[in-house]
């Protein structure tokens, strides 16, 4: 496989979305044409998105892509357009936890609980409706990544929709 190019030209306020599947031309436009309308109460923001649509990020698998979205210092969240994305009637896309895993040294003795918890959720799905709102309040710091995680658990068919 060829190496992956640097994302180059996202301004750190738009959502970055890479396609990885290339199976369904019609449904990829379907997406970037929902990613393009107007979101938040009453339609009242236009969108900020930041589309990769080169073929050499076919088939490429999530951690690769964090990988290379690692690299921009202000990115907290990652979308894509995979496999599923295209194939589901929601054409719900998945999204990334940016962040790394940090290593604490957690003192057992005050901490065995937090140690023994399950980690934190590293993705989910969301509807391209819920894509502005999940980017817009990772990147200001208003929501965590769980929360959206939880918010999208809570549905049936596990797919985040706009609060």
């Amino acid at each position: 496989m060829k190496a992956l190019p640097e994302i180059a030209g996202r301004d750190e306020f738009d959502a970055l979305i890479i396609r990885t599947d290339y199976g369904d031309e019609a449904v990829w436009q379907a997406v970037v044409a929902d990613l393009a309308q107007p979101w938040g109460d009453d339609g009242r923001f236009e969108p900020a998105v930041h589309f990769v649509d080169d073929p050499v990020w076919a088939d490429r698998t999530p951690e690769e892509v964090l990988a290379e979205a690692r690299r921009d210092e202000n990115l907290m969240v990652v979308f894509l357009a995979d496999r599923v994305t295209m194939q589901s009637a929601h054409r719900a896309l998945l999204v990334l936890d940016i962040t790394e895993d940090e290593e604490e040294d957690l003192d057992p003795m005050y901490y065995q609980e937090l140690i023994d918890s399950l980690p934190p959720p590293r993705e989910f799905r969301t509807a391209p409706a819920g894509v502005h709102d999940v980017h817009a309040n990772l990147s200001i710091g208003n929501m965590d990544f769980a929360e959206f995680a939880d918010a999208a658990f809570a549905h049936p068919d596990r797919i985040y929709r706009s609060f």
